[in-house]
């Protein structure tokens, strides 16, 4: 059994999903009563804010817990929003408004390269630690498309695709998205160890 240290029920899903077929069950905040912790994400990079988040989780609980930091990286805006893509135009700011403010930023530009990132963190009962990093290339639509998928994936358009993530059905995210290559790092990292049960 995994603690999956998110309340975000769309990532909480992906990741049951992607993990499932390896035998890992894993289990939200709330369900181990801890859905009133809130972990600060100050960190400057997604490995950080993993970590934190799996470290908080794992020693609250006393159980193997795993964390997702994802976001996206514009190629023109220097890499924005990175780490402050859930709060890009604000705390508590919606998919909607992020969306209209990176297409507002990206207006005039040509080049729309960017790339999901995401990286997991996993921190056992024991203290051992493992931390992987997955990435999904791409570039910025002019509109949002598709209804899948949450945050940036109307916007997102898959290389090799010329989908959005939010046109694509969850089968075909869950095989090539930046969670699901992170995730699947962390599958090799497991066996690796075999020492998970």
């Amino acid at each position: 059994m995994m603690i999956a240290a998110t309340k975000n029920t769309h990532k909480l899903k992906e990741i049951d999903e992607i993990l499932k077929p390896f035998g890992i069950n894993v289990i939200s905040v709330e369900e181990v009563g801890l859905s009133h912790i809130e972990v600060v994400e100050d960190g400057n990079t997604f490995e950080e804010n993993s970590m934190k988040k799996a470290e908080t989780i794992m020693r609250l609980s006393k159980k193997d817990a795993i964390a997702d930091d994802s976001g996206l990286s514009v190629q023109a805006l220097g890499g924005q929003p990175g780490v402050y893509s859930a709060r890009f135009s604000g705390e508590n700011a919606t998919d909607k408004e992020n969306n209209k403010k990176l297409l507002s930023m990206l207006e005039g530009v040509s080049d729309r390269s960017a790339k999901f990132v995401s990286v997991v963190s996993l921190v056992f009962s024991d203290g051992k630690k493992i931390s992987v990093r997955g990435e999904c290339s791409g570039k910025i639509g002019y509109e949002e498309k598709g209804n899948n998928g949450f945050g940036y994936d109307p916007l997102f358009i898959v290389d090799g695709y010329d989908k959005t993530f939010g046109e694509l059905d969850s089968e075909i995210k869950n095989e090539i998205s930046h969670r699901a290559n992170a995730l699947k790092k962390l599958k090799k990292e497991l066996e690796k160890i075999n020492n998970y049960r």
